[in-house]
């Protein structure tokens, strides 16, 4: 009895050991290719066991990935290994496999103006070293930036020049100078980015640096030089012949969100009033301006029928076979307005005119 349980414990262990190695152990028809810098394996072998699968395949997926798995693994193994911080870990070697980018290549940088200039004159940026000798603290020093070399804003006294104000203060000159070479420099910067974005900076007042510019152009900037007071140009004179800009009108002024509550209280009491008024309101003074309009209108019409008959009446003929106020007579017809047609050459002696007026333009009684 004991020997036999002996044996079995033996046969028991040695299955154990068979089973172990089995879960280790992968055959293929086709080694797969390992890259092993990127932890990537590449199986090339049919997937035969998924076709036997049929509409079930997830057991096949999982038994394909544990053995791909595991001989990465074992491949993992066979690498040099070291120890960090009581960690033992491999050395992975460099990738062979190029994996595709994320994003896109960036482009070059384009050239800046100074940068164009310089390739077109072929001149070559000298190289200058970071460090120099000042000889005031007779020490080496930055040749830029912070504790530089002949560092100019730590003296205390500054000589005026020849040609300058007694008066005028130096320190505050040079302030101002560095602060408008430093806004130049941002300038500059701008418009470097601009043109690498092929867009255009728009200048402060609307002129170009080329000194032409058009009428309109001229007119923009002097309205933009008017309202750049305190006052925003209300107390600015007007040239002789100066035209009032477009689009200067009064701006819609919007009750704030917050504040007098009884105003917007009335407002809305008011507005539901006259939308629930079954008569509609009426604007006397409108209406009275409208009536107004009207008569003035019909009275003008009168008038203008009037003068228009007293043309017609006036360009009658008179004594001796005139018009009044008109040359003779040429023959041939006239228009209606101005007299009706009239038969060409003089009227007979014993006739009549058209209308029943005789040659000295009576009507017979």
């Amino acid at each position: 009895m004991e020997g036999q349980s002996v044996e079995e414990l033996l046969a028991k262990a040695e299955r154990d050991e068979a089973e172990k190695l089995q879960r280790i152990t992968v055959h293929k028809e086709l080694e797969l290719e390992f890259d092993l810098g990127n932890l990537l394996a590449s199986d090339r072998n049919p997937p035969t066991g998924l076709r036997r699968a049929g509409a079930t395949p997830e057991a096949e997926l999982q038994a394909l990935a544990r053995d791909n798995t595991q001989l990465l693994i074992n491949q993992l193994w066979q690498l040099p290994t070291e120890r960090v911080e009581e960690a033992l870990v491999a050395r992975l070697p460099e990738p062979t496999t190029r994996l595709p980018r994320e994003k896109p290549v960036p482009r070059p940088r384009p050239l800046t103006r100074w940068q164009q200039f310089a390739r077109l004159k072929g001149i070559r940026p000298k190289k200058k070293t970071n460090l120099v000798w000042d000889e005031v603290s007779g020490q080496w020093r930055r040749r830029w930036g912070y504790q530089r070399a002949r560092d100019d804003t730590k003296e205390w006294l500054i000589e005026v020049p020849g040609g300058a104000d007694p008066l005028e203060d130096q320190f505050a000159k040079r302030i101002q100078a560095k602060k408008e070479r430093v806004a130049k420099n941002e300038l500059n910067r701008l418009r470097n980015l601009a043109r690498a974005h092929k867009m255009q900076v728009p200048s402060a007042a609307g002129l170009h640096p080329t000194g032409h510019q058009s009428k309109e152009e001229l007119g923009r900037a002097m309205q933009v030089a008017k309202v750049s007071t305190a006052s925003v140009g209300r107390f600015q004179e007007r040239l002789p012949k100066e035209k009032t800009p477009r689009g200067s009108g009064k701006k819609r002024k919007f009750q704030p969100l917050f504040g007098d509550f009884a105003a917007e209280k009335k407002s809305q009491l008011e507005l539901l009033r006259v939308m629930n008024s079954k008569k509609p309101q009426l604007d006397v003074t409108r209406a009275t301006n409208k009536q107004m309009r009207e008569e003035d209108q019909e009275e003008a019409a009168k008038r203008r029928k009037m003068s228009q008959k007293s043309k017609r009446k006036g360009g009658r003929q008179g004594p001796g076979g005139k018009r009044k106020g008109a040359p003779p007579s040429q023959g041939g017809k006239r228009n209606r307005a101005l007299g009706g047609r009239m038969n060409s050459g003089p009227p007979p002696l014993g006739g009549k005119r058209k209308g029943g007026q005789h040659r000295g333009g009576k009507r017979r009684k």
